[in-house]
């Protein structure tokens, strides 16, 4: 083969466009040197534990896990601008039913940044409760505390609006015989007080719907007087 044929077909692979290659190698030599240089961290950090697909008729009725603990590995960079906020641990609920349930947690639920691996997850399964959303109304007690003036006592106590309605899972509301107020302290009354507080029920699974101002009334009287 002539010696020009040579010359030509090396000139086409080295020298053209033999500044686009430059450029091209001193790149990919720069993002070797950052990959090699960035040492491998781990960090371990809580995540909530949340829930997608949940049936609109349902409610958690009970639950022992509300997060878990990882511990995450990868780049030093990443380990260092890694937030709660970039992770996720998602349990999907689209085919509960009434009933006790357990989740076997593994790495295909929790949703991590990329170049990042889980290598630890704490617990690795998750058990809870469910029953069927239930509605009722119920009266509301207030609660009354103080030092009463000598010889006073409490005549009546009256609230408004008088009922509440709570919502939450069937078996718990059902149990619920009343709401309650928080305190109103009446300490040196002698004939009425009013006070504007809150409503609720002492069950943390079980929420007031709508929940508004209620008006307590304190009516007084004298510890020999008769009710009236």
């Amino acid at each position: 083969m002539p010696s020009f044929i040579h010359r030509s077909f090396f000139q086409r692979i080295f020298v053209h466009n033999i500044g686009l290659k430059l450029v091209s190698l001193l790149l990919a030599i720069g993002l070797w040197l950052v990959v090699a240089r960035d040492p491998i961290a781990e960090v371990e950090m809580r995540v909530p534990i949340e829930f997608k697909n949940f049936p609109d008729n349902l409610e958690i009725d009970s639950a022992n896990v509300t997060e878990v603990q990882i511990r995450v590995r990868g780049p030093e960079r990443l380990i260092h601008r890694l937030q709660t906020a970039d992770v996720r641990m998602e349990i999907d609920l689209a085919n509960i039913h009434p009933g006790e349930q357990t989740f076997d947690l593994n790495g295909g639920q929790l949703h991590v940044p990329q170049d990042l691996e889980v290598v630890q997850l704490k617990p690795n399964q998750f058990h809870v409760s469910f029953d069927n959303r239930a509605t009722r109304l119920v009266g509301i007690r207030p609660r009354v505390t103080g030092t009463f003036a000598s010889g006073m006592q409490v005549a009546q106590v009256i609230a408004d609006p008088p009922n509440v309605m709570i919502t939450g899972p069937r078996r718990r509301v059902e149990a619920v015989e009343d709401a309650t107020t928080d305190p109103v302290d009446v300490s040196g009354a002698v004939t009425r007080a009013s006070f504007v507080t809150q409503a609720y029920v002492p069950d943390p699974l079980i929420q007031v719907v709508h929940p508004t101002p209620i008006r307590v009334t304190v009516i007084m009287e004298g510890s020999g007087d008769e009710k009236k």
